[in-house]
C-alpha cells in the first residue's frame, strides 16, 4: 500500500515538473518574441480566463442547487408529510425526478 502511494506520488511529481518546464518555456517564448509587455498581456489574459472559468463553474453550481437540490428537498419534505415514506426514502426519488425534469426541460 505504501509502495503504491509512493509510486503515485512520484508520477505526480514528474507531471508537475513537466508542467513547470512547459510554463517556463512558454514564459521564455513570450519574452523572446513579444517582450515584457507581451508577458504582462499574457498574465492578464490568463488571469481573466481563469476568473471567467471559475465564474462559470460557480454559476453552474448555484443553478444546480436552485433547480435541483432545493425543489427535491421541498418535494421530499412534502412527500414525507403526505405519504407513508420517510424523508430519507423520498429524497433519492425526488432528486432523480427533478434531475430528469431539468434534463427534459433543457
Amino acid at each position: 500500500m505504501l509502495e503504491q502511494i509512493g509510486q503515485w506520488f512520484g508520477v505526480l511529481l514528474e507531471s508537475s515538473a513537466t508542467f513547470a518546464d512547459f510554463l517556463g518555456n512558454a514564459r521564455d517564448y513570450i519574452l523572446l518574441h513579444f517582450g515584457q509587455n507581451g508577458l504582462y498581456a499574457a498574465y492578464i489574459a490568463t488571469g481573466v480566463l481563469g476568473v471567467v472559468i471559475i465564474y462559470r463553474l460557480v454559476r453552474i453550481t448555484l443553478l444546480a442547487v436552485k433547480y435541483v437540490v432545493v425543489p427535491s428537498l421541498v418535494l421530499a419534505f412534502l412527500a414525507s408529510l403526505v405519504l407513508p415514506y420517510s424523508f430519507a426514502a423520498a429524497l433519492p426519488v425526488t432528486l432523480t425526478l427533478c434531475s430528469l425534469i431539468l434534463l427534459v426541460k433543457a
